[in-house]
């Protein structure tokens, strides 16, 4: 027996609640409440990056203070506002439901605006106020948990949305909620899968870190990781704080931030290593709780919006060269201004500007800084932010010489920020991704450029320099460093599976490469949906149901987005042939090309496309529901 919703949303995460949320602001009445079905694989409410049964050592990398699922006056949308609580408001809440997790008092104390909560308890935020949405009387959720794989047309208008299990839920609408979606194992990764069953290896797929199991990584044994980004530092949580190891203050007093590491006995010895051969940059800790504001002198925002009358550009000649000179400046202008003996006799910040201006390439950049400053240990190319000093090989003692000092500057950037040229830079980059995405989406941006430079190497920059992980988890990264428990493998680093064993190799020349029986890829997919293993968006795609985004060039044909084409102003699922079916409404991640900035979480006072999508969609299934 089918059963009948007013909408069903598959996706059971912050969109989901966003969405039920919005149909209660606008939904008035308790007449008839609005039936919604909302679906998710792993727990509805929460969906799977917030899963609420996973390890409190996995943690978001924003501030508490930053996370809320309602509107206020900053987001642009027609439906009413309708005030509720933001986490640490929810956080402080006296009277508890009883359904809640005893584990959640204790993490709830210990809230601060400007501390970093760990995603489970995030996760009992969103579910929460899903059953707080529910309690207005105005909207009735029914929480299915299983896998959409289909979804059908019915003669007379509605859409049948078809479970894995048989189960089949109708509805006036559909709204597409799925969020981060992963990919299928490519054929490099079912290769390592096949071999490594062969030959009685131990392979650790990417994928999210709450999904795998890490108690069959064996202790002191040597593990090679790939991947020094956000999961990376998740991993390597589970496998050393997660077995007992403990950390303690180091009692430098140079950098007060410096942790030790007391080992438990029962962690691996990590390899780790990557394309770019350094972690991502760490968010940084400040008095006040919070970053200042970055203000731009040279990509300001009049200079943005000059560049944004000129359409189909190229990004490495027309905007990058502006954004490596404030790059450039953000560092100099720190020592400057507190490192006054790093810079040369005379040096200002007129004279510097202008030279600056006048530098047309990264190595003319790159020359205004080392003529600028008093020592190498000053130096900066804007063309390696996220990387070592210089590209290799380079032999073992100069690598281990530039970890020392990767160590060393991130630890100043973590306990003294405002002094910390690395930061500023760091903050100069959080400062420009908004409108460098905002020049893509006003077309500004030739297509061909926008995947080849804005998505290829622009935005895995950004999030190296401006997306990192809290301090403490880099501290605590780094004291493994200091241990030896953990070892930087060097740039451009590779893992093949040879002999029986897997091989890791880098820019880095060692009398052999690092051969283990343990290989971990910390990578996860971005949310793209050219090759995901999201059955119903698969389905969509393959029957021509659905078809994919491209941005236009004027230097061959469209370009791939890589996420759902849909209409721009109703977000409507676009068929192959471009008619769209105005019953399915897709939000989020995997129509992010139409939804820009869909995939960050709401903030209390900034505008949030994530809320205002929702209440697009509120508006839509209110208006062409009988819902009285």
């Amino acid at each position: 027996m089918t059963e009948t919703f007013d909408v069903i949303v598959v996706g059971g995460g912050p969109r989901a609640v966003a969405v039920v949320e919005r149909l209660t602001a606008r939904h008035r009445t308790t007449a008839r409440p609005v039936r919604v079905a909302v679906v998710d694989q792993v727990e509805v409410g929460a969906g799977a990056t917030w899963r609420t049964d996973q390890s409190p050592l996995l943690l978001n990398n924003t501030y508490s203070a930053h996370t809320t699922i309602y509107t206020d006056e900053s987001t642009r949308m027609t439906g009413p506002v309708v005030p509720g609580p933001d986490l640490i408001t929810w956080a402080r809440e006296s009277v508890p439901p009883p359904d809640r997790p005893a584990w959640v008092a204790d993490e709830a104390a210990r809230l601060r605006p400007w501390s970093y909560p760990t995603r489970r308890i995030q996760g009992v935020y969103y579910r929460e106020q899903l059953a707080r949405a529910e309690e207005t009387g105005r909207v009735a959720v029914t929480r299915v948990l299983g896998t959409a794989v289909g979804l059908d047309r019915d003669p007379a208008g509605d859409r049948t949305v078809r479970l894995a299990e048989g189960r089949t839920l109708t509805g006036r609408f559909v709204v597409l909620a799925q969020g981060m979606v992963q990919a299928k194992r490519s054929a490099r990764v079912r290769s390592l899968v096949t071999e490594a069953r062969r030959s009685g290896l131990l392979y650790i797929e990417p994928g999210m870190p709450a999904e795998r199991d890490w108690d069959a990584v064996p202790a002191g044994e040597t593990a090679l990781v790939t991947g020094l980004g956000a999961n990376f530092f998740d991993v390597v949580a589970l496998l050393t704080e997660g077995r007992g190891g403990r950390f303690e203050p180091a009692g430098d007093p140079a950098r007060p931030a410096r942790l030790r590491y007391l080992p438990s006995g029962r962690e691996p010895r990590l390899v780790a290593g990557s394309r770019r051969g350094l972690p991502y940059r760490a968010k940084a800790g400040y008095a006040s709780g919070f970053p200042p504001r970055y203000e731009p002198r040279l990509a300001t925002r009049a200079w943005f919006a000059e560049v944004a009358t000129v359409p189909a550009q190229d990004f490495r000649r027309a905007v990058w060269p502006q954004l490596a000179r404030e790059f450039a400046w953000a560092h100099l202008a720190t020592l400057l201004t507190h490192h006054p003996t790093a810079v040369v006799p005379g040096a200002g910040e007129r004279e510097t500007l202008d030279r600056l201006r006048a530098a047309e390439s990264d190595a003319e950049v790159d020359r205004v800084v080392a003529t600028t400053v008093t020592s190498p240990r000053w130096l900066l190319s804007v063309g390696r932010l996220d990387r070592p000093p210089a590209p290799g090989p380079v032999d073992e003692s100069t690598w281990r010489a530039w970890v020392r000092d990767q160590v060393n500057d991130e630890l100043d950037a973590i306990h003294a920020p405002l002094t910390s040229p690395r930061n500023a830079v760091n903050r100069a980059m959080a400062a420009v991704r908004g409108p460098v995405r905002a020049l893509v989406t006003r077309g500004a941006l030739d297509g061909g450029s926008v995947v080849a430079d804005v998505d290829g190497w622009f935005t895995p920059l950004g999030l190296a320099l401006a997306s990192g992980p809290p301090p403490d988890r880099t501290a605590r990264v780094l004291a493994l460093i200091d241990a030896g428990v953990l070892e930087l493998l060097g740039e451009s680093t590779s893992v093949t599976c040879e002999d029986g064993a897997f091989v890791g190799r880098s820019a880095v020349r060692r009398d052999a490469p690092v051969r283990a029986r343990v290989f971990v890829e910390t990578r996860m997919s971005k949310g793209v949906v050219t090759d995901t293993d999201d059955p119903l968006l698969d389905g969509l795609l393959r029957a021509g149901r659905a078809r994919l985004h491209h941005w236009p060039s004027d230097h061959g044909p469209p370009v791939s987005s890589g996420t759902l084409d849909v209409t721009p102003d109703g977000f409507h699922l676009l068929d192959a042939a471009g008619v769209p079916d105005e019953r399915v409404i897709v939000l989020g991640i995997p129509a992010e090309a139409h939804q820009p900035g869909s995939a960050i979480g709401a903030t209390p006072g900034t505008p949030s496309p994530l809320l205002s999508g929702a209440d697009l969609a509120a508006a839509q299934i209110l208006t062409n529901s009988p819902v009285p």
